[in-house]
């Protein structure tokens, strides 16, 4: 097979540099180029001689980022902006973003400062012992341990709280930013270990009035004043009052106890006779008899109106017996002639069938009361002598009933407060004994017994008064704070109160009623009473003390019964909120006040009274003494016309012990407290 050779032809070739040239670039194109960079620069140039000078200074701590709106040229701090608003927008780690807005004027240079809020530092607490308090500018926001609570930057106010231990307090730098800090405090003890014996021993150890242990041992006891008893079977009460310095430890011996008394558990026929041993005055009958032991005691038991019974009663140690004496009436006859002959006859409040008639009644002032539907009721007194027949004759008076009707059992003031009316000679203690015996745990010097009675009608009001109402006689009245806690809420009781001041503040709520003022004024101070205007006035000590205690033909020895402490929640004490006010608590016991609060925010008592014996003590009307111990019954007392001090009934928010929880407990002053308030008092005729 043949092949055809193939054959190549040769192809036009031209050199390079005998090629065509490139064609030449339009002038137009190039003018348009030149006016643009023309262009740009005149509004370069423009803009440059039209800017000013914005100098943003960003006070922080750490590097800012910033945000301009609009035209601007950075240089640093500086920047060029033409005149206008302009938003800014700065942030930087550990403070708070700012946003604001700015007006750049004609001024050739301007400047501007911004300062950044620092995020809250986070502060960390420990403390020993744990669950302590934690207080922050005088707040409470926590117990120990507490992590991580944010606090602005500055200095702050710690303080750390615990029961049973002193309060640390120190002043404190926050850094901010979000930065931790960590805070490790120790708490020093706030009681003092106290060591006792007793011979013999096994005696219980009671701490006011709770048991701690018993004899020998060490007990640790708060800081303070408190009440220390020993009690064992067969033996007397010993009994001391301490007072303890945190830390300072105290060893008080051996106590040696001394054989127990007799008790002589007495009753008289009739019931209230005076009763003395040895001369002194005990009470009255029915009541137990405390006897030294092995010892011949001269006793005496009497009763107006009837013979004195004397004897000698002897009792072998912890010996007990009972007696009831039988009094002999001396008696007196009393003749009553009454008009109309249906009225009604009571002697002593005991209901006789017919009004006229001659009794026979024991030679003691008896009170005598006629009455009859549509007449005013007449009251006397009359005294039978043995004998010697006495006559009372009594005629009606119809003219008199308005003045009978106007006796309500429940009046209003013109400021709104509600007063009840009461009779407490016609109760089963018309005459009881004020005081305490000197056996009562807790009980003080100054409640001496002494027996006492109460005739007159009065008016008592259901609450004490409060801030709203005493505001209205002086509007500037400021009733205070406790430790950030308020006491001058409206419906809270009004403190800070003097004595002078609650009286005056009755004899100007008279005077807008229309009323006889009470207490007599010179220049605006109080220099006595008047006995017998029914206008507005203080509680006496009496009525105070029978509208507390008073419950049927008992006395009682706590607002809520006679054992301590109370078992539920019946007033307002120093409870466990109000530690770090108060320091001396109710154990166990939370009424959800930490200090004052509403008024009839509990339950009242037997006779429809609110916070009698709790949440602020209260003023009474009587002069502040010690009672005689002599057996005299004082009818409806008011004590003296003037004084410097003056009597304080009942516990308040800021107690918790066993003396001063006891209704027969006694305080004085006569300058204003923030646990002192007081309530209306005003005789019906």
């Amino acid at each position: 097979m043949s092949t055809k050779p193939v054959t190549i032809s040769p192809s036009g070739f031209t050199p390079l540099d005998q090629a065509a040239p490139n064609a030449p670039v339009s002038r137009k194109t190039g003018r348009m180029v030149l006016f643009f960079c023309l262009g740009v620069f005149v509004l370069v140039m423009l803009f440059l001689l039209s800017a000013r000078s914005l100098m943003i200074e960003v006070k922080a701590q750490t590097p800012a980022q910033i945000s301009v709106s609009g035209l601007a040229l950075p240089f640093g701090k500086r920047y060029l902006l033409r005149p206008g608003d302009y938003d800014i927008h700065v942030t930087a780690e550990g403070y708070y973003p700012l946003a604001t807005t700015v007006t750049v004027d004609h001024s050739d240079s301007q400047s501007i400062e911004l300062p950044l809020q620092a995020l809250p530092g986070l502060l960390s607490v420990d403390s020993e012992p744990a669950g302590a308090s934690v207080i922050v500018d005088g707040e409470v926001v926590g117990k120990t341990p507490l992590s991580d609570l944010p606090l602005t930057e500055g200095e702050h106010q710690l303080r750390l709280e615990e029961a049973r231990h002193l309060p640390v307090e120190q002043a404190l730098q926050i850094t901010g930013r979000n930065v931790r800090e960590q805070l490790q405090l120790q708490l020093p003890p706030a009681w003092a270990d106290v060591t006792v014996k007793s011979l013999p021993s096994g005696a219980t150890i009671l701490l006011d009035g709770e048991a701690v242990g018993k004899t020998p041992a060490t007990v640790e006891v708060l800081q303070g004043e408190h009440q220390l008893m020993l009690q064992l079977q067969a033996y007397a009460n010993w009994q001391q009052t301490l007072q303890i310095k945190a830390s300072e430890n105290l060893d008080l011996g051996v106590v040696a106890l001394q054989p127990a008394a007799g008790e002589l558990a007495l009753s008289s026929v009739p019931s209230s006779a005076n009763v003395t041993l040895d001369g002194e005055f005990q009470g009255q009958t029915p009541l137990t008899l405390i006897l030294i032991p092995d010892r011949a005691h001269r006793l005496a038991v009497f009763k107006p109106g009837y013979k004195r019974y004397d004897s000698s009663v002897q009792l072998p140690a912890a010996g007990s017996d009972t007696q009831t004496v039988t009094l002999q009436a001396e008696l007196g006859e009393v003749r009553f002639s009454i008009s109309p002959a249906n009225a009604i006859l009571r002697v002593n409040g005991k209901r006789y069938r017919n009004s006229n008639q001659t009794v026979s009644l024991p030679a003691v002032e008896h009170t005598v009361e006629i009455s009859l539907d549509g007449y005013a009721t007449v009251r006397r007194t009359v005294t039978p002598r043995p004998g010697l027949m006495q006559s009372v004759d009594v005629r009606l008076q119809t003219q008199q009933a308005a003045k009978l009707a106007r006796i309500k059992p429940e009046i209003t003031t013109a400021l709104g407060q509600t007063l009840l009316l009461f009779k407490p000679g016609e109760s089963a203690m018309a005459d009881f004994t004020m005081g305490a015996s000197r056996r009562q745990p807790g009980r003080r010097a100054n409640e001496v017994l002494h027996p006492v009675a109460l005739r007159r009608m009065f008016y008592l009001q259901t609450t004490e008064v409060t801030n709203a109402q005493f505001r209205q006689f002086q509007p500037s009245h400021n009733s205070g704070q406790v430790e950030g806690s308020s006491l001058n809420q409206k419906h809270q009781p009004a403190v800070q109160v003097s004595w002078q001041q609650a009286a005056t503040f009755c004899n100007w709520l008279s005077a807008k009623e229309g009323l006889p003022a009470f207490y007599q004024e010179k220049n605006g101070i109080v220099i006595g009473y008047n006995s017998s205007a029914t206008g507005y006035r203080l509680p006496s000590e009496a009525e105070w003390a029978w509208a507390a205690r008073a419950s049927g033909q008992a006395l009682l020895l706590f607002p809520w019964g006679d054992t301590f402490p109370p078992t539920q929640v019946v007033g307002n004490y120093a409870d466990t909120t109000s530690a770090y006010v108060t320091g001396s608590t109710l154990n166990n016991y939370t009424d959800g006040h930490v200090v004052s609060a509403p008024v009839a925010s509990f339950k009242p008592n037997q006779h429809g009274l609110y916070d009698m014996g709790s949440n602020t003590s209260e003023w009474v009307h009587d002069v502040y003494r010690i009672p005689s111990a002599n057996g005299t019954t004082q009818t409806d007392p008011l004590g003296s016309q003037t004084g410097d001090n003056y009597v304080i009934r009942g516990a308040s928010w800021d107690h918790s012990k066993l003396k001063e929880l006891r209704l027969s407990s006694r305080d004085y002053g006569q300058a204003g407290r923030d646990d002192v308030g007081f309530r209306l008092a005003r005789y019906a005729e």
